[in-house]
């Protein structure tokens, strides 16, 4: 008969601990979400800025804001969703892998390996794309435990959506 204060006292303290573990994990989401998403916007911000400044707009510094795009919005999905995007950071690398082709084919215009290596990296990318779509439809997170949030640290926070 003992037992069942503390057996009371311990579920108790485990609920008022687990609430509160949730509360500063999320708080932390969203304060790193804010700051991300601001640094993004901050380095967009200067990067258009620049274009201004110069008074042109070169290939690198549109593929550049589309990065910063993308960046954006794997920060706007994350935050409506829980979900890491998988292939917003795909899209992100192959875009980062296009600058740096065109960049280099405009300055060196010299054919060679690297050019082929890059341009390999891309197509891996791209069929990486592909595999994660494919993934994402034949095998869905599973729903969260809360209307339009799912629990931090559940592993369909992790999973793409399509």
């Amino acid at each position: 008969m003992k037992s069942h204060w503390a057996e009371r006292l311990r579920h108790a303290m485990h609920s008022q601990a687990d609430a509160l573990g949730n509360l500063l994990v999320e708080g932390f989401h969203y304060l790193a979400l804010f700051a991300i998403g601001g640094a993004v916007a901050w380095a967009a911000g200067h990067t258009f800025l620049g274009m201004f400044e110069r008074g042109q707009a070169t290939i690198d510094d549109i593929l550049l804001l589309f990065i910063y795009l993308e960046l954006g919005a794997m920060v706007g999905i994350y935050f409506k969703t829980n979900h890491m995007p998988v292939r917003f950071l795909i899209y992100v690398a192959i875009t980062a892998l296009t600058r740096l082709l065109i960049g280099d084919i405009q300055h060196n215009h010299k054919p060679n390996m690297g050019i082929v290596m890059v341009c390999g990296a891309i197509l891996l990318l791209a069929i990486a794309t592909l595999v994660v779509r494919y993934a994402s439809t034949k095998f869905p997170s599973p729903p969260a435990n809360v209307p339009g949030r799912s629990k931090v640290g559940d592993s369909a926070s992790l999973g793409d959506q399509p």
